[in-house]
């Protein structure tokens, strides 16, 4: 596995294939996303259990693209929690980078802009 701290924080995804990514999250976030919680540079995001499998294929491509940012996936009977973290370093970018994974309607509310 990768140094977290010392890889590049940048995306390797093209543009487009960039604008397809944020779709599914979204989709993915409308259709399955029960709660989520904000912890400074820290994004805790639970979903139905019936998206496992959907979030652990977000999961596998998010750390092929955006391999500075830690996941850590946990499957509970009825649920499954997933934390986000992104390093110190990437803290001007946090809120962009941690509200991709909420749907647009959370993302704009989360952000204090409506």
């Amino acid at each position: 596995m990768p140094n977290v701290e010392s890889t590049p924080i940048a995306c390797t995804l093209t543009p487009g294939d960039y604008k397809a990514r944020l779709a599914w999250i979204n989709d993915l976030a409308r259709d399955a996303l029960r709660r989520h919680e904000r912890r400074d540079l820290e994004l805790e995001l639970v979903y139905a259990a019936e998206a496992a499998q959907r979030v652990r294929e977000m999961v596998r491509t998010e750390q092929e693209c955006c391999a500075f940012l830690s996941f850590d996936l946990d499957e509970q009977p009825g649920e499954v929690r997933l934390t986000i973290r992104a390093p110190e370093r990437a803290r001007d970018a946090a809120d962009m980078l941690l509200g991709q994974f909420l749907s647009s309607a959370e993302a704009r509310a989360d952000c204090g802009c409506c």
